[in-house]
């Protein structure tokens, strides 16, 4: 038996454990769904037969996803996670390398490493916004783009102006807009007008849905079906589709949680305005070394390297959450004298 060398560079998951009291490190909704609605799913997965696989391209949830959209099931692809559909969407495209805008998100590099395809970075400036021009330049060799807006870890929204410069290149262009429902902008309204566009979204952060690990691609009908023909049959078990075809049903509560989680982060914003950024996201960039001081205190948030090597990522909580990470981070400043 030889495992791959390349394999052996892949870093294991770093596991954080300990009896800590708050946890705001995985931008996760910090809402449970309520009774009710789990009564209606539990209820829906008692008529649903076990011995049975689940639809072979997750078409009753594709359908809901596009009544939802205003869109044809055949303009969505479903994955265990948006993560996956990733995976499936750098094996599809031609191209001599993939372009990306760090600082972002860290799955663009592990499965393009996987794959064994170049990165060609065109790095943020320093108002962590994207040089749609500088990336169109680039363009024309690339398999495929992918810009996240909100960023992460950044938290800011990309300009429409220069995601259009991108757009405009035609080369794919991925815009992952896992955290779209907290900002006020997205580009859903591109779709019809570009066939290169494609957006990713999760119901893993604002349909408070992370355990059920599953992701959505919204799409031109030529890349959904060159997708699902490399894409496992069965590949999104019973159980997500109705837990998600339910949340859709309600989405007033998602609308009224996202409310409340932009309340905080706003008021979160306000009182640590000196040393955050502004969020279009459930989470605030902090330019704080915190991290060790918070955790001893029983909080866990997300430590940032490379460029961002000083800075917490900060997932916003619920208000109770979030005044113990104020007290902490006031001692925190009182104690670094800053």
């Amino acid at each position: 038996m030889k495992i791959r060398e390349m394999v052996k560079t892949f870093k294991p998951y770093k596991v954080i454990e300990g009896n800590y009291r708050i946890w705001l490190d995985k931008n996760e909704n910090p809402f449970d769904l309520p009774d009710e609605i789990k009564d209606e799913i539990f209820e829906k997965l008692r008529k649903t037969p076990f011995n049975r696989y689940p639809h072979i391209t997750s078409m009753p949830l594709r359908e809901k996803i596009a009544e939802f959209y205003g869109l044809s099931p055949r303009n969505v692809a479903v994955g265990n996670g948006s993560d996956e559909l990733l995976d499936y969407l750098i094996k599809i495209f031609e191209g001599d390398y993939i372009i990306t805008t760090p600082p972002t998100f860290g799955m663009y590099y592990f499965y393009a490493k996987l794959e064994g395809i170049p990165i060609v970075e065109v790095p943020l400036n320093e108002q962590f916004l994207i040089n749609g021009e500088e990336i169109a330049k680039k363009a024309k060799k690339a398999s495929i783009i992918f810009i996240t807006s909100p960023n992460n870890p950044t938290g800011n929204s990309q300009p429409r102006e220069e995601i259009l410069k991108v757009l405009d290149s035609g080369a794919p262009v991925v815009i992952d807009e896992a955290y779209a429902e907290f900002s006020k902008e997205n580009c859903v309204d591109l779709l019809d007008e570009y066939n290169n566009l494609l957006i990713l979204r999760t119901f893993s952060k604002a349909f408070g849905l992370a355990g059920i690990r599953l992701g959505y691609l919204l799409a031109d009908t030529e890349i959904i079906d060159a997708l699902y023909r490399i894409k496992p049959p069965f590949g999104v078990n019973s159980l997500s589709m109705i837990a998600a075809m339910v949340m859709l049903d309600h989405y007033n509560v998602i609308e009224e949680r996202v409310k409340y989680i932009v309340r905080e982060r706003e008021r979160l914003y306000k009182k640590f305005k000196e040393y955050a950024y502004p969020s279009d996201a459930n989470f605030l960039l902090m330019r704080l070394n915190a991290y060790e001081f918070l955790l001893e205190r029983g909080i866990v948030v997300r430590k940032l390297e490379g460029r961002l090597q000083g800075h917490i990522r900060v997932t916003v909580g619920r208000k109770e959450e979030n005044e113990e990470l104020i007290k902490a981070l006031e001692e925190f400043l009182d104690v670094a004298n800053i």
